[in-house]
């Protein structure tokens, strides 16, 4: 085939770089790398250097993202935001998130190479907090990017009782100057962000990328049921008021509803149960609900469906239950002109043209406020990811590689 820009090699570069990246962790028998730790600065400076041997300015902003930036044919032209996150989730693997970051840092490298500027910049971030881990909560790192940053997000705590604040303060950032990290509107002319999908549709279809469609909107509920525990052996069947055997049939009604509504996922992944012994009916039972699609509109209603099927079993059965919604964001739809341009450098360099949505959550739900935003997605084994057998084919990195290069170059900003 052929790769005049060497896409190839350069994808193996990149797998290098993932490797090493990857060995930067917090804890050594697994990869966990977490906002504002010293994991987190050793990842930000290899990245830079990386970044500078691509032929970026780089710097780290007020939140700690590392920035890089390839000025255009002149300084300071609006540019073309590309990023993904540097931070993980315990025990994962290395590619969710820092593949992106890498990605775009080696086209940059192969357009500085050939001594081509554009009529616009490239700036990258690497994003430090996406994932949540440490302060449980999600898109810090972008959400100070689009200026939507709350004062409130200084305030969240970790485990230790350390707030945001005083960890950007041991960290060497001020606190007071998070602001300083927000983009304008009007210097940015879209958000790009590359992605290992995963999940396995685009490895079933055989396909190493595809241009998503939407990033799908998240509702999640706290459920708990209270029944009576009693003596498994002296407690007639008919006289029981079991919490889990209730719990078990709201699991299947959340699987049953998902599996009927097009477009929609739904997920129990953790039951509590009380007292716990074999030898003792379940007197109480908590767990989590978690529903997601890429229309809202049919989300809404697979919950409401859910929530009154919750309802009426625990009526049937006699059951108090008690239902709290935890956490609710709306769907990202990718801008159509930019998925399309995407879509567009796919089918330039493979002969496909492969739309699909995302189930899970990315910074460029975050940048939607900033910036038109889209996303490509690379086929990852068996659809693992925030796992240690995560992985991706040097060839599909080559193919990403030739994929954003050819948007890049033919990029032009939305006509007003």
């Amino acid at each position: 085939m052929n790769d005049p820009d060497n896409a190839a090699a350069v994808a193996e570069t990149v797998m290098a770089w993932a490797d090493e990246l990857g060995k930067i962790s917090e804890d050594p028998d697994c990869l966990t790398r977490t906002y504002l730790t010293p994991e987190h600065r050793q990842a930000v400076e290899l990245v830079q250097s990386w970044m500078e041997e691509s032929g970026m300015t780089t710097r780290l902003d007020a939140v700690g993202n590392m920035v890089g930036r390839y000025e255009g044919s002149e300084p300071g032209l609006p540019t073309l935001l590309f990023g993904s996150h540097l931070d993980t989730v315990r025990d994962a693997g290395q590619y969710d998130g820092a593949l992106g970051v890498l990605l775009a840092a080696a086209c940059v490298g192969v357009l500085h190479r050939a001594g081509e500027r554009l009529p616009f910049a490239i700036d990258i971030v690497g994003f430090a907090e996406e994932e949540g881990v440490r302060f449980r909560s999600t898109l810090i790192g972008s959400s100070a990017v689009a200026g939507t940053l709350q004062d409130s997000d200084l305030t969240l705590t970790d485990e230790d009782g350390v707030t945001v604040a005083e960890a950007m303060h041991d960290f060497g950032l001020d606190p007071e100057r998070v602001g300083d990290a927000a983009y304008k509107p009007d210097d940015v002319l879209a958000y790009v962000e590359a992605h290992i999908e995963q999940g396995p549709v685009l490895e079933n279809a055989g396909l190493a990328v595809g241009a998503v469609t939407a990033i799908a909107g998240i509702s999640r509920f706290h459920v708990t049921i209270t029944g009576v525990a009693g003596h498994a052996g002296t407690v007639p069947m008919g006289l029981r008021q079991d919490a889990l055997a209730a719990a078990a049939e709201c699991v299947l009604a959340v699987e049953t509803v998902c599996t009927e509504t097009q477009g929609m996922v739904g997920t129990v992944g953790r039951l509590d149960v009380s007292p716990g012994a074999d030898n003792v009916i379940p007197g109480a039972v908590k767990f989590g609900i978690d529903m997601r699609s890429g229309d809202d509109a049919v989300r809404a209603q697979a919950v409401d469906d859910v929530l009154s099927r919750l309802r009426n079993i625990c009526e049937r059965r006699g059951l108090p239950i008690d239902i709290v919604k935890t956490h609710e964001n709306p769907s990202t739809t990718c801008a159509p002109w930019l998925r399309d341009r995407i879509a567009d450098a796919i089918e330039t360099e493979t002969a496909t043209r492969h739309l699909l949505p995302s189930g899970a959550g990315h910074d460029a739900m975050a940048l939607t406020g900033l910036a038109d935003v889209a996303m490509l997605f690379l086929r990852c084994t068996g659809g693992i990811s925030h796992n240690p057998d995560e992985a991706v084919a040097t060839d599909d990195v080559a193919c990403a590689l030739r994929v954003l290069l050819r948007f890049i170059r033919d990029f032009q900003p939305k006509a007003d």
